[in-house]
């Protein structure tokens, strides 16, 4: 399967209008609030979305059937986007020495502010949409597994748009997740890695399985960490409570045995989904729009089965 791109259109049209729909908080009335709320019915409850000024608009919580669903504890354990980049000079790649951040830096640590700079939002019952300048995850001068931060600033010039809508077609319990990251002019890189989406969820959802559209079933999945090809979900142990991850556009050009991650880390009590597009290219990674188009499901383990399943159906042969 080839990588299909969603195009997001410019962004007076994406919003609508350049300022009738911001939420300035007031505080600040030139940059809108991050706190807001969106909700939609599902046939035995109802799916919960909030955002939050602390983390510039990345959503905090994600509850359904009172249950909570998001691990929200620094600034990076969200459900939220993110991405990597090589060095420019260098050209060597370590996960997080070039890592724009949508909730914000790991100086940021449970704080109540975020060094993301959130730009506009825009909530409305069932429809959430949100532009971000997103921090680097470490600052100048910081490390991450003994390798040194490649960026010489707190601040990216990264831009992260997502336009979030629960629901989709008959489907109440999917949440449509559109995802643009824009690379900024003027930065040279050859690798870049998108974590279009990752979810941390809290420990009790300890069982992870992959859903294979071959069968239209589940195989249970190992504890990775890493990488597979197949759309990943994490359940309670008794199936009550799942969230799981699908992308029409995965996989990514030659790394079609990746594409969705999970992760289970013990000494923090929390564990984690990504769905992840790679782009690899010595003439350099282009500068502008790059757009994912994710889906995320949520109820029980069966519900979120019949929700793959149906995608699956609607995008396997595009």
């Amino acid at each position: 399967m080839h990588v299909r791109f969603i195009i997001i259109v410019a962004a007076l049209s994406f919003w609508g209008g350049p300022t009738d729909e911001f939420a300035c908080s007031a505080a600040s009335p030139s940059l809108p609030s991050g706190n807001a709320v969106i909700r939609g019915k599902t046939s035995a409850s109802e799916i919960v979305i909030t955002t939050t000024d602390r983390l510039a608009g990345a959503i905090h919580s994600l509850k359904w059937m009172d249950k909570e669903f998001i691990d929200s504890h620094d600034h990076g354990r969200q459900l939220q986007s993110a991405a990597s980049f090589d060095g420019a000079l260098s050209k060597e790649f370590w996960a997080e020495c070039f890592n724009p951040t949508e909730a914000g830096s790991r100086a940021d640590g449970s704080g109540e502010k975020s060094s993301s700079k959130l730009l506009r939002l825009s909530a409305d019952e069932a429809e959430l949409r949100t532009t971000t300048q997103m921090a680097f995850w470490l600052a100048p001068g910081e490390e991450s597994s003994g390798r040194p931060a490649f960026n010489d600033s707190v601040l990216s010039r990264h831009i992260v748009s997502k336009r979030v809508r629960i629901g989709h077609k008959k489907l109440a319990n999917l949440i449509n997740y559109e995802v643009t990251f824009t690379v900024p002019e003027g930065e040279r890189h050859t690798y870049a890695q998108f974590e279009a989406l990752t979810g941390y969820m809290p420990a009790e959802f300890e069982k992870f399985w992959k859903f294979v559209p071959s069968t239209g079933k589940f195989d249970e999945l190992d504890d990775g960490p890493g990488e597979q090809a197949y759309p990943v979900v994490l359940a309670t142990e008794g199936g009550t409570h799942a969230m799981g991850v699908y992308s029409p556009d995965q996989p990514s050009r030659g790394y079609e045995a990746a594409g969705y991650g999970r992760f289970r880390f013990k000494e923090e009590k929390v564990v984690k989904w990504n769905c992840v597009f790679r782009i690899q290219s010595e003439m350099g990674v282009a500068a502008g729009e790059h757009s994912f188009r994710l889906f995320v499901a949520v109820g029980t383990l069966e519900d979120v089965r019949r929700a793959l399943g149906s995608l699956e159906s609607e995008f396997a042969s595009r």
